[in-house]
C-alpha cells in the first residue's frame, strides 16, 4: 500500500497572515532534565544514554490555520434545524472512505466552480459519485501554500456545486487552497460593490440547511489519481471546536 500525505507541515511562517499564525516552541532534551531532578530522582541515577528527553509547545495555532476539517458548527450554531455538530460530534464514518479528485486547475482566479464543471468534469473521465465518498476538488493553490498571498488567491466553490455534491451523498469534501468559497478580500471586495448581503461566504452557509463537513489547506493532490483510492481524514477530537487539524492521506492498493 502506498500511503500519500495530502496534509500541510504544521510550523511558523512568517509571511503568514495574523491569522494563520503558528507559533511552536521546541525544548531541547537537556533542558528536561531538570524537571526529573525535581521529581526525586537523583542524577547518579540518570541512564548514562539520557540526555533527557525532547518536547515541544504549540504555543499558537488556531484549529483553521493549517490543513483542517470544518464541522457543521463553523457554519452556524444550527443545520438542518437542529444544533450544528461540532468537530467532536462528527462521525468517524465520515471521515474514511472512497476518494475521488476533481480537477479544476484550469480555473482561473475568483471565477467560481459551478455544477456544470463537476458534471462536466465527471462525464469526460467517465467519472461516478457515490454516496459516502471523500470528494476532493483540486485547483492546483496550493503551490502559494506559506507566501503572503496565499489567502488572496484561488477560485472557490459556488454554493449550487457545493449542493449538488451534497445531494449526491456526499459528506466530506475538500480544497487545496486556502477556503472553500472564493478568496476571503475578492468576496468583502465584491459584496461592497454589489451591495448583495447573500455573496459572502456563500457556500460555508449552504451548511445551514445541508448537513456536510469540508477540508480546507490539503496540499498534494497532483500526486493522486482521479479515483481509485481511499482518503483518512480524521480530525484532533477537540470538544465543543468549529474545527479540527487532520492529517489528511490518501492509501493507494498496490
Amino acid at each position: 500500500m502506498k500511503i500519500i500525505d495530502l496534509s500541510k507541515t504544521i510550523q511558523y511562517n512568517p509571511r503568514d497572515p495574523f491569522f494563520m499564525k503558528v507559533k511552536i516552541k521546541h525544548k531541547a532534551h537537556r533542558a528536561s532534565r531538570w524537571i526529573i531532578r525535581l521529581f526525586g530522582l537523583p542524577f547518579r541515577l540518570f541512564p548514562k544514554a539520557f540526555m533527557g528527553w525532547a518536547d515541544d509547545e504549540i504555543r499558537k495555532m488556531g484549529v483553521h490555520s493549517t490543513t483542517h476539517l470544518d464541522a457543521p458548527w463553523h457554519y452556524a450554531p444550527t443545520s438542518m434545524g437542529k444544533p450544528a455538530k461540532t468537530i467532536d460530534q462528527v462521525p468517524l464514518e465520515w471521515c474514511y472512505g472512497d476518494g475521488i479528485v476533481i480537477d479544476m486547475k484550469h480555473k482561473a482566479d475568483f471565477d467560481p466552480i459551478t455544477v456544470a464543471d463537476i458534471k462536466s468534469f465527471l462525464t469526460q473521465q467517465k467519472l461516478t459519485l457515490v454516496p459516502n465518498m471523500i470528494v476532493l476538488i483540486k485547483t492546483g493553490r496550493d503551490q502559494y501554500m506559506g507566501t503572503k498571498d496565499f489567502f488572496k488567491k484561488g477560485t472557490g466553490m459556488s454554493a449550487s456545486a457545493t449542493a449538488w455534491l451534497i445531494d449526491q451523498g456526499i459528506k466530506v469534501m475538500g480544497i487545496d487552497q486556502w477556503g472553500w468559497d472564493l478568496p476571503l478580500p475578492y468576496l468583502i471586495k465584491k459584496a461592497k460593490e454589489s451591495n448583495n448581503p447573500e455573496l459572502f461566504w456563500e457556500a460555508h452557509l449552504v451548511g445551514v440547511d445541508k448537513e456536510y463537513c469540508h477540508m480546507e489547506q490539503l496540499t498534494n493532490l497532483d500526486a493522486l489519481p482521479y479515483s481509485g483510492f481511499k482518503v483518512a481524514a480524521f480530525p484532533l477530537k477537540i470538544k465543543g471546536a468549529s474545527a479540527g487539524p487532520a492529517r489528511v492521506v490518501a492509501l493507494l492498493e498496490g
